[in-house]
């Protein structure tokens, strides 16, 4: 053969060998960005998903138990947390509800509470910003409370969401609002757990808004709980957004009278003949 063939037949083949080693790394690098982008998309958009499941510890017993009825005629995207459910309101930037189950052994814990509120990844824009709160002259009050959450450091963050905090005056918000929490803490101790669904109330055409998002102000609160240990019963309240040091501020009621109020259709999953008992009175004695 000639040599000169030879060579070149040699040259040839390591070309093709570098071309071919050289198309597997760019093959493989490609393979690796698009994985870790399709990745980072499922983690991140929302814009089109209403139900987000992030670290989701709840079972589907107390899911089942706690969530109210879907609204008609609300915006609402389900987020469901560590330790609570919420329906989030993309008008008012607020939560239309906010659910969860208090067991007696959750009622305390390790872990302390946190100062860090944060803005919910899981909403889209224009949603609640720190910056909305901030010299708006209402406190950021948790729906579903921290004092509820020192059993575990996820259920704790959580509870530190925007999408779990309301506009709330802040003597309400460190008096007659926590002295429900604390009763609520109590109850899970007597009868061993509860279940509670807490919201804003709007009762007036217009509304108050705070920051460059117009976050919505509510004129009031609702929080309804329910045992099922031993005879089961159902408890309300009312709660005016102001000092909540009056007696108007404060209203007991029953469930249904909760509902009458919010339009909401609180426990559906209750058998009938249980749901139409514990949500038709409401004794304080009961509890107490």
């Amino acid at each position: 053969m000639n040599p000169r063939r030879r060579k070149k037949i040699r040259f040839s083949s390591a070309f093709l060998v570098g071309i071919a080693f050289l198309a597997f790394i760019v093959i493989g690098f490609t393979i690796c960005i698009s994985l870790r982008a399709c990745a980072y998309g499922r983690a991140h958009s929302v814009s089109d998903v209403q139900h987000i499941t992030p670290h989701y510890t709840m079972s589907d017993t107390i899911r089942w138990i706690c969530t109210p009825k879907p609204l008609e005629g609300v915006p609402e995207q389900i987020l469901h947390k560590s330790s609570y459910i919420t329906s989030y309101n993309k008008d008012t930037k607020l939560p239309n509800w906010v659910a969860w189950n208090l067991s007696g052994s959750h009622t305390d814990g390790p872990y302390k509470r946190m100062s860090n509120f944060y803005e919910d990844e899981d909403v889209p824009y224009p949603k609640a910003t720190l910056d909305d709160y901030r010299g708006s002259g209402w406190s950021r009050g948790h729906m579903c409370p921290a004092g509820d959450n020192k059993w575990n450091e996820d259920a704790m963050y959580d509870t530190f969401s925007l999408t779990n905090v309301c506009p709330q005056n802040a003597n309400l918000n460190s008096g007659l609002w926590n002295s429900i929490e604390m009763d609520c803490r109590r109850w899970a101790r007597r009868f061993n757990d509860i279940y509670i669904v807490c919201g804003p109330i709007f009762m007036n055409r217009e509304h108050e808004a705070i920051g460059a998002n117009n976050v919505l102000v509510p004129e009031a609160f609702f929080k309804v709980v329910l045992c099922l240990n031993g005879k089961p019963k159902g408890i309300g309240f009312i709660v005016r957004n102001t000092d909540g040091t009056k007696k108007r501020d404060l209203y007991y009621n029953s469930i249904d009278q909760v509902e009458r109020i919010t339009g909401m259709d609180f426990f559906p999953a209750l058998p009938d003949d249980i749901e139409n008992v514990v949500e038709a009175t409401a004794d304080i004695n009961d509890w107490n």
